[in-house]
């Protein structure tokens, strides 16, 4: 079973890790110029075959697929050879490609096609080409009802430095009239330049830099930074001032007189004995505790790796390194998931463990599924193939699933049942009226504010990375935010629970995570206001996939920022009773 799981990891590993080519071309040699997807340039995942629209094709020789890496076919690339013949520092004038006569079907295919403004994609050496295949403009130039035009020529202007290729551009021209029974000559020429620039450097003109290193990006992270120190100041304030002063009072006498005079004033030490009780629905909370470690390491490692190394210069580098993180990291999911199930108590460590298996790629599975139901529907390039289907199955049933189970028996055998700092109670006290604001869904709706107020500046940015052709790079940015928001997180969950158990109520489990969780719900109504007023997207099948990997997304940051929640609490609940008598 293992070599099946090693093969299996492999194929997702060659957009990573595999170097295939060498970059390199000898004067003369063939360099193929590849045809990748074709779509409405609004809705960036409605794409669709580059041949979908009827557009003539070089019949003299079979169509060659790029044989392609695993996560190049999960975001749905195809690329097959254009046949337009490219070869290394030798020009072209004009060359014919192919040639169409327009009939009824194909006048309304592209008509449809260029009001949409549909573009194409392009790969010449690694490197991507975008182009529109027409425009809409009056004809000869006059005022009046605008009419569609097809563009016919492709100039390709390929820099070069020694025996690679540095930047590729590409322009279109020629535009003609969709008229029935109009001959259409499809033509093509190159031209190579000398550049100075590096080989190293030639992903750099793809970088947006005015936009993601613009002064509001500084100032947006010194804000955050700003917010941190203010938070911790006030938890510093909570630990050492109002706490130490409960502690003082507590200290004062062990007689009865003196405790039931202390009474309400210092209402989180009398709930100890409940403090520590097992949560509701133990198999859930551990599972998502178990994820949200998880997630949390793999967060962690994917942003720093993505610091060191260049990722977005290789496509589908990025997920490969994701899966293969993921993969690994399910150790870690079943070792804290089996650990808090067993310290709290919990008996039935296999269904605990079987829901910790299901809970995220459950979720993300059944999402994909109804998009992918969706493209085929629409006969996009976007749907995910069975095989590709299967094989990330395969990846988790055979690589994901063996090492939770490994994870959750070290867990549950390292780990002392009821190991906590006061005895917990076989009766819960009852819970007494509160304030508002110490109500567990109050805490709830304001714990997220500020967890979010600190990362909402890098959220438009990573927003509009995804959804708007640009190449995110800024990963330092986005390392320093993922810090800014653990901390943040904490403070702000900390500063919740005092108020709660202070209001003597001891449900503070789920209520922390929630809290935290929360900042995923104000994320996702920020994705909604993004969606209506940042970008152009409509139809079905666009606003699916944006509202489908919109909720993905939330669901995976919810069980984060839960779990981070939790874990700042935790130490700090354990702190504070580990100071205390429970006798």
């Amino acid at each position: 079973m293992m070599t099946w799981a090693v093969a299996l990891l492999a194929c997702a590993l060659p957009a990573a890790f595999a170097d295939e080519r060498t970059h390199k071309y000898s004067q003369g040699e063939e360099v193929t110029v590849w045809v990748n997807k074709i779509g409405p340039f609004h809705n960036p995942q409605e794409t669709y075959p580059y041949d979908s629209l009827g557009m003539c094709k070089d019949e003299s020789k079979d169509a060659k697929h790029k044989r392609e890496g695993f996560t190049a076919m999960l975001s749905g690339d195809n690329l097959v050879d254009s046949s337009i013949s490219v070869q290394f520092r030798r020009d072209v004038s004009s060359k014919a490609l192919c040639s169409m006569v327009l009939d009824d079907d194909s006048i309304e295919k592209l008509t449809e096609a260029v009001e949409q403004h549909y573009w194409y994609q392009m790969y010449i050496d690694d490197l991507p080409v975008w182009g529109m295949i027409g425009e809409l403009m009056a004809p000869d130039s006059k005022e009046g009802d605008e009419q569609a035009f097809i563009y016919t020529h492709r100039e390709f202007t390929i820099s070069w430095n020694h025996k690679r290729i540095i930047e590729i551009n590409l322009k279109s021209s020629n535009a003609v009239p969709l008229k029935k029974g109009t001959s259409l000559q499809f033509t093509y020429s190159v031209r190579w330049e000398s550049t100075s620039k590096s080989f190293s450097k030639r992903f750099n003109r793809y970088l947006d830099f005015q936009f993601f290193e613009h002064k509001i990006h500084w100032f947006s992270v010194f804000n955050s930074v700003m917010m941190v120190v203010f938070l911790c100041g006030i938890v510093s304030l909570i630990l050492m001032k109002v706490l130490k002063s409960d502690y003082t009072r507590y200290s004062v006498g062990d007689d009865d007189e003196e405790m039931d005079r202390m009474g309400d004033e210092t209402g989180w030490k009398l709930i100890h004995g409940d403090v520590f009780s097992a949560p509701k629905f133990l198999e859930l909370y551990a599972s998502l505790i178990g994820t949200g470690y998880q997630l949390f390491i793999l967060s962690f490692w994917a942003i720093l790796i993505s610091v060191v190394g260049s990722l977005y210069t290789m496509r589908g580098s990025y997920g490969s390194m994701l899966l293969v993180c993921y993969a690994i990291t399910s150790f870690a999911s079943g070792y804290t998931g089996g650990s808090f199930y067993k310290r709290y108590g919990g008996k039935f460590w296999k269904n605990q463990m079987a829901l910790s298996a299901v809970l995220l790629p459950g979720t993300t599975l059944s999402i994909v599924v109804v998009l992918n139901m969706v493209a085929i529907m629409y006969e996009s390039q976007a749907a995910i193939s069975l095989n590709a289907l299967l094989a990330v199955i395969a990846i988790w049933l055979f690589i994901c699933v063996p090492l939770l189970f490994i994870g959750t028996l070290f867990g549950k055998n390292m780990t002392e049942e009821l190991d906590f700092p006061c005895r917990p109670s076989r009766y819960r006290r009852p819970l007494p009226k509160k304030q508002w604001y110490t109500h567990p869904l109050t805490l709830i709706a304001a714990g997220g504010i500020l967890p979010f107020g600190s990362i909402f500046i890098e959220m438009y940015y990573a927003f509009t990375s995804f959804w708007n052709y640009k190449f995110y790079y800024v990963y330092g940015f986005l390392f320093l935010v993922y810090c800014i928001l653990i901390v943040v997180t904490m403070c702000v969950t900390i500063v919740c629970t005092y108020f709660l158990l202070n209001a003597e109520d001891y449900r503070w489990q789920w209520t922390v995570f929630m809290a935290g969780g929360s900042t995923a719900g104000y994320v996702f109504l920020y994705a909604v206001y993004f969606f209506f007023n940042k970008t152009h997207m409509y139809g079905m099948m666009q606003t699916a996939f944006y509202f489908g990997y919109t909720a993905i997304f939330c669901t995976g940051l919810f069980i984060l920022t839960g779990t981070i929640a939790y874990i700042g609490t935790s130490i700090f609940v354990h702190k504070i009773y580990d100071n205390i008598h429970s006798d």
